[in-house]
């Protein structure tokens, strides 16, 4: 007799379609914009053969018919970088036609007469436009009409856990997943660790230990860690959940009460989270335009700070403003 098998040890397995985005299909597999890009040139290759049939022979009009519709076919139901083919070309012109070079200043300005004009033609650069245009100290992002919030969370291994144990982090991300009514994005990033810093900290620090043991133990470890910088290529997990109010929603602080909010859903899965404030909000904007940028002693300050010192030889403070 065989021993009663025990499901509680199986792991937890649920199904998430691999594109949840993905159209839906009308008719013969193809979605209704491929049904639309196909039947815009058949329009026009019937318009085309009933105004060229008596011009031009026919052998001619069917062997272009067939070249020009295996093209357009081919970017109708094509895909390039997980687009579709005709989604791609239009970003391609988009950005071929697009300005090489953007400035946060206004460049369609009268050029004062002090200034002599060039001879030759320059191509100005065009203004950029970024969708936040400012990060108050409570961490709300304006986004025009729409403000936005950001928090911090660690992650969790499910493959450590049992399966009732599994069912139940999953049950609790799908609770919060279904409570969501305005877009959030989740960002999970990888950044790379300053081990170098760590180890000199922990060696100047060690110099001040009150046991010869403790002071040989930490300067092993720095040493550790220096090595270690040096052989491998340390790298941290980030998770970022960016949540955000929908244009008409009241209230002054609505994007900051969803932030709070998802703290407060995501505890019971047994991570740490933390709605951002403004200065660890700009720290992670920048982080993400450019991650391997060593970081900065005593914080970043914020676009647009206005820097000021009460004397010359004090610490230079940033100030409260924190428009981009």
């Amino acid at each position: 007799m065989n021993p009663k098998k025990n499901f509680d040890d199986e792991p937890y397995r649920a199904r998430i379609p691999a594109d949840v985005d993905a159209p839906d299909k009308l008719l013969y597999g193809l979605t209704f914009r491929q049904l639309a890009i196909l039947a815009v040139a058949a329009l026009v290759f019937y318009g085309a053969w009933r105004a060229l049939h008596q011009v031009v022979p026919a052998p001619v009009l069917v062997g272009a018919a067939v070249v020009i519709g295996g093209l357009v076919f081919g970017v109708a139901v094509g895909r390039r970088d997980g687009l579709p083919l005709d989604v791609w070309l239009l970003a391609a012109v988009r950005h071929a036609r697009a300005p090489r070079a953007l400035s946060t200043t206004d460049t369609t300005s009268k050029t004062p007469d002090w200034v002599q004009a060039p001879t030759a033609k320059v191509m100005l650069p065009a203004p950029l436009k970024l969708p936040a245009d400012a990060i108050d100290d409570g961490g709300e992002i304006r986004l025009g009409a729409a403000r936005a919030a950001m928090v911090a969370t660690t992650n969790v291994n499910l493959a450590l856990r049992t399966g009732d144990e599994q069912a139940a982090l999953v049950d609790t991300f799908g609770r919060w997943l279904n409570s969501l009514s305005t877009p959030t994005q989740v960002v999970v990033s990888a950044q790379p660790v300053d081990l170098h810093s760590a180890a000199r900290s922990l060696a100047q620090a060690a110099m001040r230990l009150p046991h010869p043991a403790l002071t040989d133990a930490a300067g092993d470890h720095a040493r550790f860690l220096d090595d270690l910088a040096a052989r491998k290529d340390p790298l941290r997990r980030q998770v970022l959940i960016v949540t955000r109010t929908s244009t008409g929603e009241r209230g002054e602080h609505a994007a900051r009460r969803r932030a709070d909010d998802t703290v407060r859903a995501l505890s019971g899965l047994g991570v740490t989270t933390r709605a951002l404030d403004g200065p660890a909000v700009t720290a992670a904007l920048a982080a993400a335009a450019d991650p391997y940028r060593p970081s900065r002693p005593g914080g970043l300050a914020a676009p647009d700070t206005v820097i000021t010192s009460t004397a010359p030889h004090q610490r230079h403070r940033p100030g409260r403003s924190r428009q981009l």
